[in-house]
């Protein structure tokens, strides 16, 4: 066993963020030394989870699956729900029937009454593995839809299930799991998915528009432009 797998083994005994907090932060430790274990830590998980999803072909075949779908749906539960509207947001600025199931303006119940083989769901699920988000993601694949598994172990409850199963590196110097890699697995499926859109840039530049009929964005005019005070 190579030292990375070692260590995430003993990282993967660490169940909760009390547990991590007694073994990292033992003893006194200056910021300054704490930041350089944190960004060697981060840069570390990320390269991983670059190297292995670059290798594997992983990643375009999710978006293959998001691009060919007719309705996208994105779930996660607990920190898993940022991931999701992240990703929500980026998707939605690009393509259409994008939606984030966060369990109140859009429920699991209501998804799962009406799935269609069409249809993919995107579920982030991180230890300690929300029940909710295992559920939906099993009785979705059930159901006939196809099912994006963005987690942080390949023996994580719902890989299995997955269609596309996406890993990512999470170990951190930190009491809490790194959000980085995940963050960038987000940034790769937009970026791909914007770059191969049907009508990408027509929705870009009518969402433009819109924007700014709608005053969305701060806007400083330039010095000249006010009118009368």
């Amino acid at each position: 066993m190579n030292r990375d797998a070692l260590d995430d083994s003993r990282d993967r005994q660490l169940s909760s963020p009390g547990e991590r907090y007694g073994e990292r932060f033992r003893t006194n430790i200056s910021a300054e030394a704490l930041q350089a274990r944190v960004i060697e830590a981060e840069t570390h998980a990320l390269a991983l989870t670059f190297a292995e999803l670059g290798s594997s072909g992983d990643v375009p075949r999710a978006v293959a699956l998001i691009l060919g779908a007719r309705r996208r749906y994105i779930t996660g539960r607990g920190k898993g729900a940022a991931y999701a509207d992240l990703l929500g947001a980026d998707l939605s600025t690009t393509l259409s029937n994008v939606f984030v199931v966060d369990g109140r303006s859009l429920t699991d119940l209501t998804v799962l009454t009406d799935v269609r083989a069409t249809d993919v769901l995107v579920a982030f699920t991180m230890r300690r593995y929300r029940e909710e988000t295992i559920r939906f993601g099993e009785l979705f694949r059930a159901a006939g839809g196809e099912l994006i598994v963005v987690t942080d172990s390949v023996d994580a409850p719902l890989a299995d299930a997955a269609s596309v199963l996406l890993p990512v590196h999470t170990r951190s110097a930190s009491s809490a799991d790194s959000p980085t890699a995940i963050a960038a697995v987000c940034h790769l499926l937009g970026t791909l998915t914007a770059a191969s859109a049907k009508g990408a840039r027509r929705r870009l530049t009518a969402r433009d528009a819109l924007a700014q009929e709608l005053h969305i964005y701060h806007h400083d005019d330039e010095p000249g432009d006010r009118g009368p005070e």
